[in-house]
C-alpha cells in the first residue's frame, strides 16, 4: 500500500506541473508598469519638431509670394492708368486736329482781358452746336447772364438759342471754360453765317462780339 501511494503521488505531481507550464505570475513591480506605459505613449503620439531653418524658408517663400502678387497688381493698375492717359491724350489730340481742320475756326472776341471764342460748329439731333470757350485773364472776376446772349444770322434776324456748360462767373486769371450754344436747325435753312454778342451782368462793361461764324451745311 505504501508503494502504491508513492506512485500515485508522483503521477499527480507530474500532471499538475504539466498543466501549469503556460501560467505565469503577474508582474507586480510598479517601475515595470510605468516603463511600459511610457513606451506605448511614445510610439502612439510622437511629437515632431520642425527645424528653424525650414520654418524660415517657409515664411520667406510666403512673403515673397505675397510681394510678387502685390507687385503684379500694381503693375496692372499702372498699365491701365497709362493706357487711359494715352487714350485721353489721343482723344484730345484728335479733337484739336478736327477743330484745326475746319476752315474759319476759331472765331474769337476779346474785351477787358476776357476772351469768348467759338471753336467749332456742327449739326446734331436737329440743332446747330457751337462749341464755345471762355477765359478771364483780367484782374477781376466777371459774371454773365446768358439770357442776354444775342444770336443773329447773316441777314440780321434774331435767332433763339440755348446754352449748356458755360460758367455763370469767370474768376480772375482763371482757366478756360468750355460749353455749347445750341440753335435749332429749322431756323438755319438759308443761313451761312451767324454772330454772337454777350456782355457781363449787371455792370455791362464788356462787349464780346463773335461775328461771321460759318454754319453752312455744305461746309
Amino acid at each position: 500500500m505504501l508503494g502504491a501511494g508513492s506512485v500515485s503521488a508522483f503521477l499527480g505531481f507530474n500532471l499538475g506541473s504539466s498543466a501549469l507550464k503556460g501560467v505565469t505570475t503577474p508582474d507586480g513591480r510598479p517601475t515595470s508598469k510605468f516603463a511600459s506605459a511610457k513606451s506605448n505613449n511614445s510610439q502612439s503620439g510622437e511629437v515632431t519638431f520642425l527645424k528653424e531653418e525650414e520654418i524660415l524658408k517657409t515664411v520667406k517663400a510666403r512673403i515673397e509670394g505675397k510681394a510678387k502678387a502685390a507687385q503684379s497688381d500694381k503693375l496692372e493698375d499702372d498699365e491701365e492708368e497709362i493706357n487711359n492717359s494715352k487714350q485721353k491724350q489721343k482723344d484730345k489730340t484728335e479733337e484739336v486736329v478736327e477743330e484745326k481742320l475746319k476752315p474759319g475756326f476759331p472765331v474769337t472776341a476779346e474785351s477787358e482781358g476776357v476772351t469768348f471764342a467759338v471753336q467749332s460748329a456742327r449739326y446734331s439731333g436737329g440743332d446747330l452746336l457751337l462749341k464755345v470757350k471762355m477765359q478771364n485773364k483780367g484782374a477781376d472776376s466777371v459774371r454773365f447772364l446768358y439770357s442776354f446772349l444775342d444770336v443773329t444770322d447773316d441777314k440780321g434776324r434774331t435767332l433763339s438759342a440755348s446754352t449748356e456748360g458755360l460758367p455763370a462767373e469767370l474768376p480772375a486769371n482763371g482757366s478756360p471754360f468750355s460749353g455749347t450754344v445750341s440753335i435749332p436747325t429749322a431756323l438755319l435753312d438759308d443761313v451761312k453765317k451767324v454772330s454772337l454778342a454777350l456782355t457781363d451782368y449787371p455792370d455791362q462793361k464788356l462787349k464780346l462780339e463773335v461775328t461771321n461764324i460759318p454754319v453752312d451745311k455744305r461746309d
